[in-house]
């Protein structure tokens, strides 16, 4: 693996210099594609992000995205959950099918995997209003 932890984007032969993407873009891009899908209530970071979050770094936009640069290639690991009453396999199909189609539009990177993580299932739960009181 590389040191420096970037993609390297030179394999044109262009002579125009040297295009690099740092694995927090892709997780970023993962993330806005995997949210993106109906049935994905939303994405779940893990604990340092959350930490992160509370301290005041407000950027989520990678929360729930796991970046794995091997030698092999990319694999993005993504945590969701989802909406009560969706079929599970189809919006984790959806994600998957999103994520790959966006990451290879935006940057012309082929992963080898996107792994989805079901991690959790969001009821809905229905505010019903108070009546007004009188004043």
């Amino acid at each position: 693996m590389k040191d420096n932890h970037l993609i390297d984007m030179t394999d044109d032969k262009a002579d125009l210099g040297k295009v690099e993407i740092s694995p927090e873009v892709i997780e970023v891009i993962a993330g806005l594609a995997g949210s993106e899908i109906e049935g994905v209530a939303t994405m779940r970071g893990n604990f340092a992000s959350g930490v992160a979050e509370r301290l005041g770094r407000k950027n989520n936009h990678g929360k729930g995205v796991k970046v794995d640069l091997q030698e092999d290639g990319i694999t993005v690991d993504v945590f969701v959950i989802t909406n009560y009453g969706v079929s599970i396999p189809d919006v984790c199909k959806k994600v998957q099918e999103n994520i790959f189609q966006t990451l290879k539009n935006m940057t012309a990177i082929e992963l080898i995997g996107v792994n989805v993580h079901v991690v959790g299932v969001q009821l809905e739960i229905e505010k019903k209003e108070e009546p007004k009181k009188d004043q």
